[in-house]
């Protein structure tokens, strides 16, 4: 027989790729609800009370199409791109704090997966990978226009992830920990990280666009130039496992945005309100989500306002303004930190 923190564990991961697999679904309604109401029209209509089981007409319509398979491709790649693009996106919410500690009978279970002490380190080594499943889609299909796709994301993402990575050593600069879980307890004792980096937020913010190809950053995809980018050959489900990586990856950005610059499942006054225990816990994991779901309605509120850039605006904004910026937030983090050290006083 199992042990019973085991058996938690297999339960909470569950629980975590169930929730993030109806988040994504659902998040493809509210993108075009909110493109709806931006453009003074009605969404999604028909399928059930305002259009509520869209989603799930989707979902069928993807897995009931023909599948067809370019002649001229790589077919084991073929296969493989759409599945990995899937697989990473699904395995960077196992470090994610989604709430305080609940109690179990004498067990204490954290909300959390794993919280290894390099999560942050985790989380950008799974996000590199997800680029090669776009890659292999790109390079199988034996399409010039979804090649031209790949490439474009490929170069997006190194450039930007140099840039992000660079606002997230500032973070464990000041923080002094990689480990997720510790981040978000560390701002439970005072203010917030963006209070003390606002600007290494705005370049993860804008970083966080471009990783997961949301406009204006699409370029991969931009479908008055490359037609579909990288799954231009994809069809029924392939297709769908990769516009459901997308949303994936928008919601788990969401979520490391809320964990590491905005208290996490913290929130003001969490402990003079009384509450305690689990349901102290059940308040957390709900004030979480509901930032998560902030950021979302962000990324879809922006990609329905601002126009697509141009390839060149997109790699200067990234080499010529980002990574600069983010040297020199790195730069006054590190005097700051070494002033309130005291090494400065000679």
């Amino acid at each position: 027989m199992l042990p019973i923190e085991i058996i938690y564990k297999i339960i909470l991961i569950l629980a975590v790729f169930t929730v993030t697999l109806v988040v994504a679904m659902y998040s493809t309604y509210a993108e075009r609800k909110v493109a709806g109401f931006i453009q003074d029209r009605y969404g999604p209509n028909r399928a059930g009370p305002f259009g509520i089981f869209q989603p799930l007409a989707d979902g069928l319509k993807m897995f009931t199409k023909q599948e067809f398979i370019p002649d001229s491709s790589d077919k084991q790649l073929f296969v493989l791109g759409p599945s990995l693009a899937m697989l990473t996106a699904c395995m960077t919410g196992v470090v994610i704090p989604w709430g305080g500690d609940i109690t179990i009978g004498d067990k204490i279970v954290k909300l959390q997966i794993t919280d290894i002490n390099i999560g942050i380190l985790y989380l950008l080594g799974v996000v590199s990978v997800g680029v090669y499943g776009i890659m292999i889609g790109g390079w199988a299909s034996n399409n010039k226009y979804s090649l031209l796709g790949a490439l474009r994301a490929s170069s997006q993402m190194i450039s930007y992830e140099i840039a992000l990575g660079l606002a997230l050593i500032s973070l464990i600069m000041m923080t002094g920990t990689l480990s997720l879980g510790e981040i978000v307890r560390q701002q439970d004792e005072g203010l917030a990280n963006v209070v003390y980096q606002p600007l290494g937020f705005l370049i993860f913010l804008i970083c966080a666009f471009a990783e997961t190809n949301r406009a204006p950053f699409d370029l991969p995809e931009s479908e008055n130039e490359l037609i579909g980018g990288y799954h231009t050959e994809y069809s029924s489900m392939k297709l769908g496992f990769y516009l459901f990586a997308e949303y994936i990856n928008m919601f788990i950005s969401s979520a490391l945005i809320a964990s590491l610059y905005f208290g996490g499942y913290n929130f003001p006054f969490q402990h003079s309100l009384g509450l305690e225990g689990n349901m102290l816990s059940m308040v957390q994991t709900f004030v979480f989500f509901m930032k998560v779901f902030f950021f979302i309605f962000f990324y879809m509120w922006v990609r329905w306002t601002l126009p697509r850039f141009r390839f060149d605006q997109l790699m200067n904004l990234g080499w010529k303004t980002l990574i600069p910026l983010a040297i020199l937030n790195m730069f006054i983090t590190g005097i700051v930190i070494g002033y309130k050290n005291g090494f400065f006083n000679f």
